[in-house]
Order: C-alpha cells, then structure tokens, then sequence
C-alpha cells in the first residue's frame, strides 16, 4: 500500500524496556504485566505493517506509597529494534499529572513532525492532553488506544479521589472529542466515550514473549487447573476457589499466578487444601510455559460488574496460543469466532465454573489435542501482529486522508469472521 509508505508512528504511553518494569514492579503493590505485554504488542504490530515507531513512555507504577520510589528520570532506550525516550515524573498524587505532561508535551513538541501519527496507549490525562494541544500546532494526527474506561473506582478510594476520577473522566471525553479517531478493545468503549469518531474494534495483539522457558510438566499423577492475572473477588477468584473445591478428583492442583486484594487469602486457602497452590508472580517468559502444562486455563471473571461490558480480558488470547482447554466466562467483549474455542461457563456462578471445569477435564487426549492445534492457529492468524498491524496502518492511512481501501472494524463498516481480528495503566 504505497500510500502509507512513508508512515511515521509515535507511541506516548507505557512502552518500556523489561529490565525498567522488572525493577519497577519488584518494589510496586500492583503489577503492569499486561499493560507491558498489549504496548509491545501495538510496536510489534505497527513494525510489521511498515510503520516507522518511536516511543516516548512512562514507567507504569502505582503513586506513593504504593510504589517507594518518588522520582523517576528521563533518558534513552532501545529494545526490539525501536528507539524510545523514557518521561520523568514526581511519583506523587497530583504532581504526578502534572510532571507527566509536561515531560510529555516537551518531548513531543521537540520530537514530533507535521503528518506524523501518534496513538496515545490508554486513557492517561496528562498524555491525551500533551498530545490533543499540539495536533493543530503540528499537523499531527492523535489516535487514542482505549484499553479500559477512565475513572475505575478502586475498593480504597476516599471521597476526594473518586471526586478527582469524576473529573478526570470529563477531561477525558474532552479531550477524545478532540482526537481524529480511536483504536478501542471493545466497541462499547468507543461508543460512550469517544461518540462520533471514527474507531477500529481491536480487543488484541498476539504477541508472546521473545524467550518463553521451557515447558516442563507438573507434578507426576497431578493435573493443574491454572489461573493467570489480578487475584480480585472483581474477577472471580474467590469463585473459582469455591468451585475447585468442589470438584472430587485428588488429583487435581489449583494454581493461581498474579497479585491482588485476595493474595493473602488464598494463601489461606492453600494452608487448608493441599490440593491449592500458594499465588505465585512469575515473569511473562516463564509463565508461558506454566500455563502451557496446565490441564485446564480458567477465565472466572463475573460478567455483572460494571467494568466487563468495556473489556476484553487478554489472558484469553494467552490461553488459546498455550494449548490446553480454556474455560471461560460469556463476556460481552468476546467476539464470536472465539467461541468455538472456548468452553463457556454458563451462568458463571459458582456452579456454572465447576460444571464447565469437569466438562474440560473430561475431554479425551486427542480433542485436547485438536483444540489446542485449532486455537493456536486461530491466534496466530488472525490476532498476530501481521493481521492485527495490517487492520491497523489501514485504520491510520484512511484518517489521514491519503486514500486506502475500506477500513474493517470502522463505524459503519461491518467486519466478516475472517477480516475482524481483533490492561490498565498503572495511575
């Protein structure tokens, strides 16, 4: 497509070297594996379109206290064969807003070129301000990618801070409304909060860790039913434990990976079952091969709570690309053509995850074998940063105006089966 030849992509966001997020995570009450692993993703997949990428990013961490560290500097890096330049910011409530646009909106203003394209990774503020006040300076076309909605209300938030969430929730949509269009996970997210912009449905980018370890096998006599991701009663964890219980096969192992409000429970519950596993927080690479010796990977997450319409949880592509059965709740943000690859817990109740459960672990070895062939090549085809980048400079290039065919996936177009591929930031 020679009209985007010469395409250039900047990505403000979180798109960081491993090394800086290992050593930002290790001292972080929360965890930015996800985010980590969707903005590689984007670069994987803009660099296989042809785009030409740079980064400017910040180091996803919690504010403190949650994270012990106040100050964090700017400076170079280069990973993947892509160039970025890290922002420094005041890891403080308020100051952190506002040290990050300005070390945004200075970089980019030094940086950035007229037709240049700049996705905005996340509904961040200070970032979606940087970028909207100098699109008409520049000539530079500001594309959010909206991964979660703004304004999340977490258990701990006091009344100030959810009155700061409300107003950053309008500064928001102020700032969407500003933008030439957005790339969002779910179409509900660009529906209610980016109204009359164009937008690309892209809920993910299949984009597995350069060096995953070597898959080693479990326990002799032992068949693991393993969870990746947040360990919240907000995505089912306390249900899935309730369900594993009452499954009677010895044999069985549950294993949970990741951090949250229950972590401290569950090792409560492992100190009861033997049968459960103490929670575990692995590197993406060795986690790969956990997940790939599983018997059975479980999604839990309930699909009443109010955030589940926007998202579309990544664990799922995760799962299809490990090989063993994934069982899964029916959210709304699941397109389709997963279905077939899944094994849907209905209703997703305590007894509907245990139903669904049994149903996988009694599947014989050779339809384990054909689902896992079927679902690997499923992700591979058509949520792999080929399919995904090439949806993606089509999506840009027709914003920009140079002319390309019709974009799948844009308002008013209607994405087939086979064309329709497809965390939060840390505050």
């Amino acid at each position: 497509m020679s009209s985007a030849d010469d395409l250039e992509v900047a990505l403000l966001g979180f798109t960081v070297p491993d090394s800086i997020l290992a050593d930002a995570m290790a001292r972080d009450r929360a965890h930015a594996t996800q985010t980590h692993a969707f903005a590689w993703g984007l670069v994987a997949a803009a660099r296989a379109a042809d785009c030409r990428v740079r980064l400017f990013s910040a180091v996803p961490v919690s504010s403190w206290p949650g994270n012990d560290r106040l100050l964090f500097r700017g400076g170079g890096f280069h990973q993947d064969g892509v160039d970025g330049q890290l922002l420094g910011f005041v890891n403080l409530l308020g100051l952190k807003h506002v040290t990050r646009f300005v070390s945004a909106r200075c970089r980019l203003a030094r940086n950035l070129r007229t037709g240049d394209v700049l996705l905005v990774h996340g509904v961040h503020t200070p970032f979606l301000w940087a970028a909207v006040t100098l699109s008409r300076r520049r000539g530079v076309l500001v594309v959010p990618v909206l991964t979660d909605p703004p304004g999340l209300a977490l258990p701990t938030d006091g009344r100030l801070v959810r009155l700061l969430r409300r107003l950053d929730v309008a500064l928001v949509r102020a700032a969407l409304r500003r933008c030439a269009g957005v790339i969002a996970l779910t179409r509900p997210l660009a529906d209610d909060f980016a109204p009359g912009r164009p937008h690309l449905v892209m809920e993910g980018i299949f984009h597995p860790p350069a060096t995953a370890s070597a898959q080693d096998a479990p326990t002799p006599g032992t068949r693991e039913v393993v969870y990746a991701g947040g360990l919240t009663r907000a995505y089912g964890v306390d249900r899935l434990v309730e369900a594993f219980r009452g499954l009677p096969d010895p044999n069985l192992r549950l294993v949970l990976f990741g951090r949250g409000e229950l972590t401290r429970w569950l090792r409560e519950q492992a100190a009861d079952d033997s049968r459960i596993a103490p929670p575990e927080l692995l590197d993406r690479a060795v986690l790969a091969g956990r997940l790939a010796r599983a018997a059975v990977l479980i999604n839990p997450r309930p699909v009443e709570e109010e955030f589940v319409r926007y998202s579309f949880p990544s664990k799922t592509i995760e799962y299809l690309s490990a090989g063993p059965p994934v069982v899964s709740t029916r959210l709304p943000g699941i397109p389709a053509d997963y279905l077939p690859h899944l094994e849907i817990a209905t209703p997703d109740t305590v007894v509907g995850l245990r139903a669904a459960l049994a149903r996988a672990l009694a599947l014989p070895p050779e339809e384990v074998s054909r689902r896992g062939v079927a679902a690997r090549e499923f992700v591979h085809r058509t949520r792999g940063p080929v399919a995904q980048g090439r949806r993606m400079r089509d999506f840009l290039v027709s914003l920009t105006g140079r002319g390309c065919g019709p974009v799948v996936g844009q308002r008013g177009g209607t994405p087939t089966t086979a064309d329709r591929p497809s965390t939060v930031p840390l505050p």
